[in-house]
């Protein structure tokens, strides 16, 4: 999916949940902790946000990444063909994509995250009660929580609470790929 329609589409996602909510910019920068001049280049389409800014407005705003990036409603049966899997670009070889994401019942995403060698990604505190499971299906993730590193390498999995700063790195010299799963709890900041 090209650039294009994936920046108008989190920018009419983000208006119409904020919408929803009756949330003022300011009150989203708030909850977020993202600038307000960021929200409104965001909802004007006129920039492509990082993950974690897309990923701290989604959480402020009680919503998946995949809900921020979808362009279509969701049908009983959702195909997503890999000319519309979300690609985010990361460091300089390095890849997140969104496979496919949901927000009912349940908040669920799944990744599928490319980090050549000596790169890294530093995630934000999800929401309470968030947690990520993934499994590395090539070369070896050092994962990083509350200051505490732990190797998974290939064909290994893991499952952490996510409620925390967290950090995905490749200390190996090959490039690593893994598969993650995100669930979060229903409640909206809201409630």
């Amino acid at each position: 999916m090209d650039p294009e329609t994936i920046t108008a589409a989190i920018a009419n996602n983000v208006r119409a949940q904020r919408a929803h909510r009756q949330m003022t910019l300011d009150e989203l920068a708030a909850r977020s902790g993202v600038s307000r001049g960021m929200l409104v280049q965001v909802e004007q389409g006129r920039t492509n946000p990082s993950i974690n800014t897309l990923t701290r407005i989604a959480d402020a705003l009680g919503v998946t990444v995949a809900r921020m990036v979808e362009v279509s409603d969701t049908p009983v049966v959702r195909v997503v063909n890999a000319a519309d899997v979300v690609t985010f670009p990361h460091g300089e070889a390095s890849t997140a994509r969104l496979l496919v994401g949901t927000d009912a019942p349940a908040i669920l995403e799944l990744w599928d995250w490319c980090l050549a060698p000596g790169e890294h990604h530093d995630g934000d505190a999800h929401p309470p009660g968030t947690r990520e499971m993934l499994t590395v299906l090539a070369g070896e993730l050092t994962l990083t929580v509350y200051g505490r590193s732990h190797v998974i390498g290939t064909d290994g999995a893991v499952l952490f609470s996510a409620d925390r700063p967290h950090r995905y790195a490749n200390e190996g010299e090959t490039p690593l790929r893994f598969v993650m799963v995100v669930t979060e709890p229903r409640e909206t900041p809201d409630h």
